[in-house]
């Protein structure tokens, strides 16, 4: 779509016309609704001043880019956000040209403008192309904003930097007075006046400069962009994120400044949906939804996991005072957002700094608290360091609850949670243990409760897999496994977390019996229950939503050589080594034939 002739009038249509398009294939599928909502103007206005076939238009997180997918050439194809075979909720370079960077996790942008400006200069088109980064004031909370800012404050290397403030949690503008002085600094007038000041000032010594500085910074004062412009870094704003024109021509300016410029824009999330407007947490990702009453069009009659561990939890909280925890921006989803509420002064949401969360729980542990860090499963990822060097490497009792852990659904390669087991049990101290069913949650959560080491639980996103027709969960015991099923046959499902209840849901379609083990913890092993079993069945499948390298079946087979255990088959049905599409988590499975019809059919061929 080009924009570029296009007037204020028509842009203003346009707008309207993108934001309608969003509601109505939100509400279908499902996505990230009030910030793509609020962000539109600014990605109109975007593709009016700069190109993004040679400009690097980089967008925090991307769950905001919607607009940017609709004018890039994908209006027909939106249809398909966020389903299995159709476009990403994120950006990703294999879906668009115009699409420079694959992001899913927040406070990468401004890192990868900053190498971007890099590559521009050594190639010597600083002329021609400057990168363009979006960024929400919630992303930047992590402490990555803070690393690229400071060098990019003293590299000056030009590059645009959008503040999408929709939640005014910068300062917020001192009345009239700061409206009108950021107005000023954002018009052309003024960057070439301050250009030209510049210029004279150092014809007339150190006292011209001195005085001109104290004049500039005593005006800056009544800005909230003070914090900026003392790291090196033009500041423009706050201004109206919705005013195109106004827009239009501060990019315009900023663009032609040749350096670094923040250009800070207040917008309402949910703009244009009245439902969604302002700053309700509900409306930030959504499933489908009915437009005129914004009310949810599923209905799952299942609960979750999540809803379990906030019980679980709860009732813990209120037994025990020493029992404290925290989440990184994710309350709702969680579950810890009723502990906030009744425990303020024990549990905190961090913001987007996952680093922070688990240092500081660390820290919690040292005091003799007892620290339930939940994370969801793809976030932990980004505070690998501090779960090494901050919490196992001093062996304190931290929990680490992870919630999403094993397929996502439609957030998709950026989201599932595929790694922890791999990541998690390679290191010293950490133990490893899993909950099949609401019950054996409830344990796992009591055993973590005693434990005074590392230890991490995980979970699934929604309900655990059905496990009917199953002995009752016993109390967990470090390394102790439940034999759930016993058989004459030579077969030996092991199922590890929601894997289990996969496990029983094939075991059920066979035509034989076949010998089922819950394994509850994958670090440390149930050594003497695996050394028994490896006597009876020769044949092992293991059931486990994780990657297989790594993952249960990696530790399995260390397990069987360490023992010198050789005859043992084992054939593992977790995750190949790839990044896993996007789409209903069901339609997600089937493609890597990991229903249970299709497993059960597995099985036999293999036997």
């Amino acid at each position: 779509m080009n924009i570029k002739d296009k007037s204020i009038e028509e842009l203003e249509a346009l707008c309207a016309d993108i934001r309608e398009e969003i509601l109505r294939v939100v509400s279908k599928n499902g996505g990230h609704l009030s910030s793509t909502l609020g962000a539109t103007e600014l990605i109109v206005a975007m593709h009016k001043v700069f190109d993004s076939q040679k400009d690097p238009f980089i967008f925090d997180v991307s769950h905001q880019s919607y607009a940017h997918k609709l004018i890039t050439d994908r209006w027909k194809a939106f249809d398909t956000l966020r389903t299995f075979g159709g476009i990403s909720g994120y950006t990703k370079p294999s879906e668009s040209e115009h699409d420079y960077f694959v992001a899913g996790h927040s406070s990468t942008s401004i890192s990868l403008g900053v190498g971007a400006a890099k590559a521009i200069a050594l190639k010597g088109q600083q002329d021609e192309r400057i990168p363009v980064v979006m960024i929400g004031d919630g992303s930047m909370t992590a402490g990555m904003v803070y690393e690229a800012l400071n060098e990019l404050g003293d590299r000056k290397y030009p590059m645009v930097i959008i503040l999408n403030d929709n939640e005014m949690s910068i300062a917020k503008p001192i009345g009239a007075l700061s409206r009108m002085l950021s107005s000023a600094m954002a018009s052309p007038f003024y960057q070439r006046f301050k250009k030209h000041t510049e210029n004279f000032v150092d014809n007339f010594g150190e006292g011209a400069r001195y005085i001109a500085k104290r004049m500039e910074e005593s005006l800056k004062l009544v800005t909230p962009g003070i914090m900026f412009e003392e790291m090196g870094i033009d500041y423009i704003g706050p201004v109206d994120g919705h005013n195109i024109s106004q827009l239009i021509d501060i990019f315009e300016t900023a663009k032609k400044m040749k350096k670094p410029v923040i250009i800070h824009a207040q917008t309402l999330k949910g703009k244009g949906y009245e439902i969604a407007e302002g700053h309700e947490e509900k409306w930030h990702g959504v499933g489908p939804f009915d437009i005129d009453s914004g009310s949810s069009a599923k209905k799952s009659s299942a609960k979750s996991a999540t809803q379990i561990y906030t019980e679980a939890l709860m009732a813990l909280a209120d037994k025990d005072e020493k029992v404290v925890g925290m989440t990184a921006a994710m309350p709702s989803g969680t579950g810890l957002t009723p502990l906030l509420e009744k425990y303020p002064e024990r549990f905190w949401d961090v913001a987007i700094a996952e680093q922070h969360a688990v240092t500081s729980s660390a820290a919690l542990a040292k005091e003799g608290f007892k620290p339930f860090c939940t994370i969801y499963s793809t976030f932990l990822q980004r505070a690998y360091d501090q779960v090494i060097h901050d919490t196992c490497l001093m062996d304190l009792p931290v929990v680490f609850t992870l919630d999403r852990a094993g397929i996502v659904g439609e957030d998709g390669e950026t989201h599932q949670g595929v790694f922890d087991i791999s990541y998690l049990r390679a290191i010293p101290n950490m133990t490893l243990f899993a909950p099949r069913d609401e019950k054996s949650f409830h344990q796992a959560i009591g055993f973590a409760h005693e434990y005074q080491h590392p230890c991490s639980i995980r979970y699934p996103r929604g309900a655990f897999f059905e496990c009917e027709d199953m002995p009752e969960s016993q109390p967990f015991e470090l390394a102790k496994s439940q034999l759930l099923q016993a058989s004459n046959e030579d077969i030996l499902f092991i199922g590890y977390g929601n894997g289990v209840g996969r496990a029983v849901q094939t075991a059920k379609l066979l035509d034989k019996d076949v010998a089922i083990l819950d394994l509850r913890f994958v670090k440390p092993l149930d050594e003497d229950m695996l050394k028994t079993l490896a006597q009876k069945h020769k044949k092992w499948f293991v059931f486990s939503d994780s990657a297989k390298a790594g993952g249960v079946g990696s530790a399995l087979l260390e397990f069987l050589a360490k023992e010198f255990i050789d005859e043992i088959q084992l054939v593992s049905f977790e995750y190949e080594d790839k990044f896993i599409t996007h789409g209903n988590t069901k339609l997600v499975e089937e493609s890597l034939g990991l229903l249970p019809e299709q497993l059960a059919k597995k099985v036999q061929e293999l036997l």
